[in-house]
């Protein structure tokens, strides 16, 4: 987590920095057009403010109230960000509507467009680092902050070449219009990043990572392995966490079981990513035996007739697959 906080406190430093680098273009210019980076600035330092805090929350021990650890602040953390965006849009909206029925003069465009350049290159070079860092550590928390930095350098850069169209073409209207362009752009990025941290607030699936777990599990399965159903996954911050049911053969011992369980955790921890699972395990009856693969079997009572692939569809039932 030191290297999480590090990282969101110099984009921090670097945000109020380029805030006021923002502010001081548009008290230059006077245009709508470049107050709508100004006031998205404010917004990447209130978001970077929370997400250093909620880094430090998410890093926590569990406790007895909060037994899965306090991970999901993060997608809290990144939810506040995304609703930062879309108030922050919704005022530019306004107040851009407004001005192109009552226009006010600007001035000092050229100078104004070399400061939101310069800012808009430093937002991207951050943006870019942090949603690696974000993907490597990992962390919703720096991938969303870095990702809202990067639509911040596309916003700039857009309004460079719009301040420059108005300095050519001397349209003055063009500085409200181009700002609404722009301000529909961020509400749409901030409706993508609220739907993202509200799918794991709401514990929806994470469909790629239970693909490739089920990919892996159906590459090494073992022949004592007769069945997994009622598979499920959540995650909680950088942590994943899921349950099932296996189905082993019923002559197995406690010792035998607890190992065939570990044997499973270790192969998920070590192909797929760190997780932390419960699995609950289900003997063995006859109505398997014409898709279990475990050889000598003491008690079959029909010989193996087919293979039953482990799905999504299937195993995600609670229900064993002869049901």
């Amino acid at each position: 987590m030191k290297e999480q906080k590090r990282i969101i406190l110099f984009a921090l430093i670097t945000g109020v920095i380029l805030m006021m680098a923002k502010f001081t273009a548009w008290f230059i210019t006077s245009s709508n057009f470049v107050l709508t980076d100004a006031a998205e600035s404010i917004v990447n330092v209130l978001a970077s403010s929370f997400a250093f805090f909620s880094i430090y929350l998410a890093a926590q021990p569990r406790d007895a109230n909060h037994p899965y650890g306090h991970g999901k602040v993060e997608h809290l953390s990144a939810f506040i960000e995304g609703s930062l965006i879309g108030i922050a849009a919704v005022t530019i909206l306004i107040k851009s509507v407004y001005s192109l029925f009552y226009p006010n003069p600007i001035q000092n465009l050229l100078i104004g467009a070399l400061i939101i350049g310069v800012t808009g290159i430093v937002n991207g070079v951050l943006g870019w680092y942090m949603i690696r860092k974000g993907k490597s550590l990992p962390s919703i928390t720096i991938d969303a902050d870095g990702r809202h930095l990067l639509t911040d350098m596309v916003t700039s850069l857009g309004l460079v070449a719009g301040l420059l169209l108005i300095i050519f073409t001397k349209i003055m209207w063009l500085d409200s219009a181009l700002s609404i362009v722009v301000g529909l752009y961020i509400l749409y990025s901030a409706y993508k990043l609220i739907r993202r941290s509200v799918s794991v607030l709401m514990d929806e699936a994470d469909f790629a990572i239970v693909t490739e777990v089920i990919k892996v599990l159906n590459e090494k399965r073992r022949d004592s392995w007769i069945d997994i159903h009622n598979f499920r996954a959540q995650k909680y911050g950088n942590d994943l966490h899921i349950d099932c049911h296996l189905t082993l053969p019923n002559y197995f011992d406690l010792n035998k079981v607890h190992e065939e369980v570990k044997l499973v955790d270790a192969l998920i921890n070590s192909e797929v990513t760190k997780t932390e699972l419960f699995i609950h395990t289900d003997p063995c009856i006859p109505q398997c035996c014409h898709y279990c693969s475990m050889p000598n079997c003491p008690i079959r009572s029909e010989a193996k007739t087919e293979d039953i692939a482990w799905t999504l569809d299937k195993i995600i039932r609670n229900k064993k697959h002869f049901e």
